[in-house]
């Protein structure tokens, strides 16, 4: 059962995972030893919309006439919501930017990136990065798929490696098969269960053993997809006959290789999953991991059930949740919402005969897109308990500041809306549906847009008044001497730092516009304070700082407000990655114990920083009483030099002109 992992410097024909296999094959540099830096080749890029505007204004900011990963797709599946015209002339800009860069646009109402992704262009052993902290769900398909900040992913289309701190290996051993009315999704959380948000920061998961059998590749997307609410790098699973059959079904089996770990591996660490002992699972309000069995929750009233997003893309999640309600009609006070996750979903459901029985029952049908995940429409009232098979329940995440977001299965939702009160599907007293994924799904090319062959006319300008450049930003300050601004607690996400929904997304492209909402939900006062501030200032956090979405204005727009410092406890992967690639300086504590003095602090100094962070992992601070502080960074080379030029842009614009002389 157990895999060994294969590092550099031990005997070549060691049997590897299949991490490290995908890993070593798309190597550029760095050595696959847990804590160094990688740099990984790329293959193919997912941008969704609202950060992919942000990324083609940074491709631009670069000098990148064209993109080298192939595929590069931008999927518009967030700005659904046309309240007025910013998200439609957001649309077009996009459109533009892929013909201008060789990008392949896929519009509005095709659905959600990821599962589209991996319909159409998901292969197995390829690298997939995404500017979306669940692009790790295409490790379904025993891809390398990482999320990371827009401008990783820019560096990426232009053919720069993206670099990823090497992680260890978790190897989870799957057995047994799914009990009736248990599925998927009730996996992942009873992994949340075990191991929190936070338990496989710099870990990949991969999944192996003889459970994977029963386990189709949408339902290994379900897993794969919240792995990222674990902190996990990605998730692996290995590419057998079940990807086989996936891809044959949409037309796609010569795209498949078997891909599998060696017999007699090692991994880093190691967990265990009896199948067959699992019974429905929900996360209760305002966690992912705040996890319990659906019989403890059960009888809690109910106001809303949402069935679909990235977290519970597959037709048989829909289909299932047809044959539940089929012939019965949802209860008078619950909202039954079905998000379609795909157009070939969509369509493929309306041929079975699923769609009718969803609303036949009183089901709202919405259209495919991100939707209610990410608080753009479906919002419940404030209070009310919403069930939703979403990967998230951060507090005010649903789109209402006072929400109460529980995480469920699709059977668990569907069951609870006939009833009016949280259910365990087990009580519905009668045989549990079986849902099969048809031998062919409606598939369609044609619903993308192809860019034109490279076209030297074309003007090179892509900002526009919705879109306006990025903001310059200084060099790292020869010594930084900043008020504390703000003190937040543990597990801050990046929602809590830059919103989304209806009123703040569509303002996502404009730095400045945006800038009022930060910190909203946390400290309303924040963004005016650092406005009026002339130092910069620095934030103090506890651990997990910046979990979540991978969104990387939650970097930059305090950082054009002056942000010069965060110091945490801990910090998110992602999160950290982006602050680095914006010029502020990520640093946690020597001693624990000193995180009080911090908070009562009024400034800190912190002398030569630049030099500091040359001299060892170690870095000085004065605080406002004049004693000191020991903190620490975690920084490769690279990501020195980054911070010091103020950000990646400027990293490269220096690497060029230096190339030049």
């Amino acid at each position: 059962m157990p895999c060994r992992t294969s590092h550099l410097g031990e005997e070549k024909n060691m049997a590897q995972t299949l991490t490290h296999k995908l890993i070593a094959a798309h190597l550029v540099s760095g050595q696959m030893i847990p804590g160094e830096e990688v740099a990984l080749r790329i293959d193919q890029a997912l941008l969704q919309d609202v950060l992919g505007t942000l990324v083609m204004l940074e491709l631009e900011a670069m000098g990148v006439e064209r993109v080298v990963t192939s595929p590069s797709v931008q999927y518009v599946d967030h700005a659904l919501v046309q309240q007025d015209g910013l998200n439609a002339e957001a649309h077009l800009f996009l459109e533009r930017a892929c013909q201008r860069l060789g990008v392949i646009y896929s519009g509005p109402g095709n659905g959600i990136s990821h599962p589209v992704h991996m319909e159409y262009f998901g292969r197995p052993g390829e690298s997939l990065a995404g500017c979306d902290s669940h692009t790790p769900a295409a490790g379904a398909l025993g891809m390398l798929a990482l999320g990371a900040g827009g401008i990783e992913i820019a560096q990426a289309m232009a053919g720069e490696p993206l670099y990823i701190t090497m992680p260890r290996v978790m190897g989870i051993y799957l057995e047994g098969a799914l009990p009736d009315w248990v599925s998927a999704r009730d996996v992942v959380l009873e992994l949340l269960r075990r191991h929190g948000v936070a338990g496989a920061t710099n870990c990949i998961l991969e999944y192996h053993g003889p459970g994977l059998a029963a386990l189709s590749v949408m339902d290994r997307h379900v897993i794969a997809n919240m792995g990222t609410e674990m902190g996990a790098t990605s998730s692996v699973f290995p590419a057998d006959e079940a990807v086989r059959t996936f891809l044959k079904a949409r037309g796609r089996e010569a795209d498949f290789r078997a891909l599998s770990s060696d017999a007699g591996c090692r991994y880093d660490l190691t967990d265990h999953i009896d199948l067959a002992a699992l019974e429905p699972m929900i996360a209760r309000p305002s966690s992912p991991d705040n996890v319990v069995t659906v019989r403890e929750a059960a009888g809690e009233p109910l106001y809303q059930a949402y069935i679909g997003s990235s977290g519970s893309p597959g037709f048989r999640d829909f289909a299932i949740a047809a044959d539940i309600v089929r012939g019965q009609m949802v209860h008078p006070g619950v909202s039954l919402d079905i998000n379609p996750s795909s157009r070939q979903v969509l369509a493929t459901l309306a041929r079975e005969g699923y769609l009718e029985a969803l609303v036949s029952a009183g089901a709202r049908l919405h259209q495919a897109g991100c939707n209610g995940c990410i608080g753009m429409g479906q919002a419940p009232a404030a209070g009310r308990n919403s069930l939703r098979t979403v990967p998230r329940n951060f507090p005010g995440r649903s789109g209402t500041l006072e929400d109460s977001v529980f995480l469920c299965s699709a059977e668990t939702a569907a069951a609870s809306a006939l009833a009016g009160v949280i259910t365990d599907p087990r009580m519905l007293g009668r045989p549990a549906p079986r849902i099969d994924e048809p031998s062919e799904m409606v598939v369609d090319p044609r619903m993308f847009v192809a860019p034109p062959e490279p076209d030297t006319q074309r003007p090179v300008m892509l900002a526009t008044t919705h879109t306006p450049a990025l903001p310059m930003l200084a060099p790292l300050s020869a010594r930084i001497e900043a008020p504390v601004l703000l003190v937040v607690g543990d597990n801050i996400s990046t929602d809590d730092i830059m919103p989304a929904g209806s009123r703040v997304l569509p303002l996502w492209s404009d730095v400045s516009a945006s800038a009022a909402f930060t910190f909203e939900a946390v400290d309303k006062g924040y963004a005016q304070r650092a406005q009026k501030s002339q130092l910069g200032h620095i934030i103090v956090a506890g651990k997990n700082y910046g979990q979540g979405s991978s969104r990387e204005n939650a970097a930059l727009v305090p950082r054009y407000l002056g942000l010069e410092a965060v110091i945490a406890k801990s910090f998110a992967r992602i999160h950290w990655q982006n602050l680095v690639s914006f010029g502020v300086l990520p640093l946690t504590l020597c001693d624990k114990n000193d995180h009080q003095r911090l908070v009562e602090s009024a400034s800190v100094t912190i002398e030569a920083p630049g030099e500091q962070l040359e001299q060892g992992e170690n870095i000085k601070a004065r605080l406002a009483d004049g004693t000191a502080v020991m903190l620490q960074h975690q920084l490769s080379a690279r990501q020195r030099a980054i911070l010091k030029a103020g950000g990646v842009i400027n990293w490269l614009k220096m690497k060029r002109e230096e190339g030049a002389h």
